[in-house]
């Protein structure tokens, strides 16, 4: 029976440590996201809350994949997909993707309507520089997912604010 104890402990330490357990995880995430937009700049920050109307991001369902580091910044693949089952009571109406140091942060905004497939997304991005970029999803019921990821980039693109 001690044994047993011991193990539920542990496996509840284990799953609050991990952020498995319900509400209780969505603080840190949260926390997390809040401190990451904290470090970009204060026009990135605006231009964050004047997208989402400074509703809350959740940071789940939106799944990013853009690699650790690029050669250069000219063509940099970036994979974007989100759980949804895109139907008509729950699908994605509009994704973001943006960009912390760009001279145009805004790299793309696209609109959908529910397919009931999967949406995923492949394509390549121009970045000026070492970066996080940020892609966030506006839900049919306006709620806002969202996810983020750093690339290190040894040759800049996007040098010019012009282009």
């Amino acid at each position: 029976m001690n044994a047993k104890r011991s193990t539920l402990q542990f496996l509840t330490q284990l799953t609050a440590l991990l952020g498995i357990v319900g509400g209780a995880a969505l603080a840190p995430r949260q926390n997390a996201r809040a401190q990451a937009l904290e470090r970009e700049s204060e026009d990135f920050r605006v231009l964050f809350k004047q997208l989402t109307n400074s509703a809350r991001v959740t940071q789940e369902r939106v799944h990013v994949t853009i690699p650790r580091l690029a050669d250069n910044g000219h063509s940099v693949p970036l994979k974007v997909w989100v759980d949804s089952p895109q139907s008509a009571e729950d699908h994605v109406k509009r994704l973001v993707v943006l960009s912390e140091r760009n001279p145009r942060p805004m790299i793309s905004s696209l609109q959908f309507l529910p397919t009931q497939t999967r949406l995923e997304l492949s394509t390549r991005i121009r970045l000026n520089g070492s970066q996080r970029i940020w892609v966030l999803a506006q839900m049919s019921d306006e709620r806002w997912w969202g996810q983020s990821a750093s690339v290190e980039v040894t040759e800049s693109a996007c040098l010019d604010a012009s282009l």
